[in-house]
């Protein structure tokens, strides 16, 4: 479950950016070349690994696995490998919804209340568009510290639901955009309620089933899954098994799997009507407005913004053990997907095929401060103490603070550690990331910071 990449797949980019380094342009026919050179540089062969898959109007113009599915056993990484897709679940959940409004069960006007009556919206229209928009403005379960103890437990839906349904409201519907899994979960019971069907089956017959998507499912960590990569975490210089998770708590935001080629499948149809209008995809690749009337960088269940110039339709996915991302270029038809079975991502890798499948020449972001006109304050260090913690950007991506001596430091998961220069007390520069962090202070607490990257603003709850 992780943030979308043109707003809060931002987040991702943060410190994990400065993991890719700018490589010599490679010739225009030798794009299989600069592909492969740089999934080595990011995925060495005993670590755990990725694969990515490069389409390009509906041909496969790269394909390959790189890194380790499995360290115990010493398997290699395969590009049919099944890998754990996270938030990539979302733009399966959005298009179920879409189907089931073709259908014309619901519409995205109506109120959740119409399909979960006893859900207390105290006193706010929240609309179903809400939901898929991140706009509701109720809590996120999985910034909340109640959740977390709760991760080996199997939770039924109407259990998940209850660790966030009666916390206050972060903001008024359609006031603000804050990344939301409880509202994809509630897109979840919305499908189930109307359709009749789990999440789980509605999305197996309607979507995987009809494209051939085989080697995509509802995950079930108790089921033979062959092919299936082991997830990892970071454990100092080395490596760990993930953290176990019940997929009973991702559920509609976060719980599928599948494969670059099953997801290459998904592409393709999506340029088609097999499952969806393009009216309705089109709607749903078109960013949301605030009430304010201001624009977001999301629609329903996809970041959309622009690269270098063209359409970006993107989201990645983050969830224990794994880390994920893809980016569909409509205007030249390129499609790049990047698994991988370790905390931390790729990085701008999947953006930087796809430039390069579009035969453009690849802009590395510019290095630069995020502030550069603002000096470094005189900060008394022992201000540092109240700032130090883990910060949740999103699932399994945590930035965690610390203080060394007398130097703010932080450290995204799986990342080196890098200095926080000092604006304010309370605001900090991070110029090798072209990032600034503000810290939320209530009361004599800490409880939360802002990351300000790429014209975003994204929060980070405090969990420890």
């Amino acid at each position: 479950m992780k943030r979308p990449l043109s707003n809060s797949l931002a987040a991702i980019l943060l410190f994990v950016a400065l993991a890719v380094q700018a490589a010599a342009q490679a010739p225009a026919n030798d794009l299989t070349s600069a592909i492969n050179q740089e999934m080595e540089k990011m995925f060495k062969a005993n670590d755990p690994g990725a694969a990515v898959i490069v389409v390009k109007e509906g041909q496969v113009v790269f394909r390959k696995g790189y890194g380790m599915a499995n360290l115990e056993l010493g398997v290699a990484i395969e590009p049919d490998m099944i890998f754990r897709i996270g938030s990539i679940t979302k733009q399966f959940t959005a298009v179920s919804i879409l189907m089931l409004m073709e259908q014309g069960k619901l519409s995205l006007s109506d109120e959740i209340t119409k399909f979960l009556p006893d859900y207390p919206t105290q006193g706010h229209k929240i609309t179903i568009e809400h939901l898929l928009t991140h706009t509701s403005g109720i809590r996120s379960y999985t910034g909340m510290n109640e959740w977390r103890p709760l991760w080996r437990k199997d939770l039924k839906l109407t259990e998940l639901i209850d660790i966030f349904k009666n916390q206050p409201m972060d903001f008024a519907p359609g006031a603000k955009w804050s990344y939301n899994n409880s509202g994809f979960v509630l897109l979840g019971a919305i499908v189930e309620k109307v359709s009749g069907q789990s999440y789980a089956d509605f999305v197996e017959k309607n979507i995987f089933a009809p494209l051939g998507m085989k080697q995509s499912f509802y995950d079930n960590t108790q089921r033979i899954i062959p092919r299936r990569a082991a997830g990892y975490s970071r454990n100092g210089s080395g490596y760990a098994n993930a953290e176990y998770l019940s997929m009973s708590h991702p559920h509609a935001a976060g719980s599928l799997m599948s494969t670059v080629d099953d997801l290459a499948k998904w592409d393709a149809a999506l340029y088609t009507e097999k499952l969806v209008k393009q009216d309705s995809l089109k709607k749903a690749w078109t960013a949301f407005v605030l009430n304010d009337g201001k624009p977001t960088t999301y629609g329903y269940g996809w970041g959309v913004n622009t690269l270098q110039g063209m359409q970006m339709i993107t989201h990645s996915g983050g969830i224990n053990g794994f880390t994920c991302d893809a980016v569909r270029l409509p205007e030249t038809r390129v499609y790049v997907a990047i698994l991988t079975n370790r905390e931390g991502g790729a990085g701008n890798l999947t953006k930087k095929f796809a430039v390069l499948a579009s035969g453009k020449e690849w802009q590395e972001p510019a290095a630069k401060p995020a502030a550069p006109s603002a000096p470094i304050a005189k900060v008394d260090p022992a201000l540092f103490d109240r700032l130090t913690g883990d910060y949740e950007l999103m699932p399994n991506f945590i930035l965690t603070i610390t203080k060394e001596g007398d130097k703010l430091m932080g450290q995204a998961t799986g990342q080196s550690k890098l200095e926080l220069q000092p604006e304010s007390a309370t605001k900090f520069n991070v110029p090798s990331a072209s990032a600034q962090i503000e810290f939320v202070i209530e009361g004599d607490k800490t409880t939360s910071l802002i990351l300000l990257q790429g014209g975003q603003k994204l929060p980070a709850k405090k969990i420890k």
